[in-house]
């Protein structure tokens, strides 16, 4: 296929930009870096067809680049902000035989490039391309707090949601995703001295003991229902009883009914000890990303785009969110998974595999033009 032959023959072009990025480090709530990259990708797309614009939000800059065609858009979603903060590598890029490391290179810094080089190909070939909004967020690896209702707007207007995401593990696209619920539960007691009086208070932190058993209890493994009370803190010194204490709650369910049954059980649940309180608050950060006969579409034309360049391409599931359960949840056919193939997201260790950069680009810019 020419166009996989073009992604070759531009492959050290594509490196070349994806360390300049790369090196423009932006962990989440880095303003200073977010800003940097912000500019790289003002560089890099704003001589492009279309109209690249900025807002600037308290999460950093998020970008929008609009291209005109026929039709509702397409919404292409992408996010450049990351996990590691500054300094985190011992090298803020490296090729290494056949990997590309660095902090973001897979999730997913190497995705918007491989979006980059869909465009360029475009370009130099005439290739027609569907009415595009291309999102570029700064906040996905804190939930997208500013950028949500700008995604959601967008989605709105869009016939289809692409999510440059990366693929599986075993590099396959992604069709479903768990929603997420992210919830604080607090137990109030009532303070008093431990040595002298204890039998006047109220332990906060056994009540929360007795309520973390009754959290864990509502998973169904079966359905692929989980709680993670994996955040504890209660007291204030060895001698006074507890007056308070707090956990957090992390819920991940493959569907709007089980987040849903959890979420009402969490409201639902009563002190043990005489005279406790209880206080519930958080809720679905995400919702679940669950297939549809639209989506499942989406997906199909992927594959055999996949298949013509030796991609053997199968509907993937993940426990983790991205910005597409909001596009889904929607009703949006949405497919994830369609950045750089490679492993060890939210590791030092993060890499890209160089040799699979052409093909998964090529895949990109086929489904675009397919679209």
């Amino acid at each position: 296929m020419e166009t996989l032959e073009w992604m070759k023959a531009n492959l050290p072009a594509f490196l070349k930009d994806l360390e300049a990025f790369v090196r423009r480090e932006s962990p989440s709530g880095d303003l200073v870096g977010l800003k940097e990259a912000a500019s790289f990708l003002e560089e890099a797309f704003g001589p492009l067809t279309g109209r690249l614009s900025r807002k600037d939000t308290p999460k950093g800059p998020v970008l929008l680049l609009k291209r005109e065609g026929e039709g509702k858009p397409v919404l292409v979603l992408t996010h450049y902000d990351t996990v590691h903060p500054k300094g985190s590598f011992p090298e803020a890029f490296r090729l290494e035989r056949e990997k590309a490391t660095g902090p973001g290179v897979y999730d997913m810094k190497g995705g918007i490039i491989a979006l980059l080089y869909a465009l360029r190909h475009a370009e130099a070939t005439g290739r027609r391309l569907p009415a595009l909004e291309v999102l570029f967020t700064p906040d996905e690896e804190i939930g997208s707090p500013e950028s949500r209702p700008l995604i959601e707007a967008a989605a709105k207007k869009a016939r289809a949601a692409l999510v440059l995401e990366p693929p599986t593990a075993e590099g396959d696209l992604k069709v479903a995703r768990k929603g997420v619920g992210l919830y604080r539960l607090k137990a109030l007691g009532k303070a008093a001295h431990q040595g002298v009086e204890p039998e006047k208070g109220v332990n906060a932190i056994l009540e929360l003991a007795h309520q973390v058993l009754k959290v864990v209890a509502l998973e169904d493994r079966e359905k692929g229902t989980t709680l993670g009370p994996n955040v504890i803190r209660g007291g204030t010194v060895s001698n006074v009883v507890a007056e308070e204490a707090e956990v957090e709650i992390d819920l991940r369910a493959w569907t709007l009914e089980e987040a849903r049954r959890v979420e009402e059980a969490l409201k639902a649940l009563t002190p043990v000890l005489p005279g406790a309180r209880l206080a519930l608050s958080g809720g679905l950060n995400r919702p679940p990303m669950e297939p549809t006969p639209e989506s499942l579409a989406l997906f199909e034309k992927a594959r055999v785009i996949g298949e013509s360049l030796g991609l053997a391409l199968r509907p993937g599931r993940v426990g983790g969110g991205s910005d597409g359960n909001f596009t889904a949840h929607l009703g949006v056919p949405t497919l994830d998974g369609l950045g750089l193939l490679g492993g060890d997201a939210h590791q030092k260790t993060e890499y890209v595999v160089v040799p699979e950069i052409p093909r998964r680009a090529a895949l990109l810019a086929e489904l675009l033009y397919a679209l």
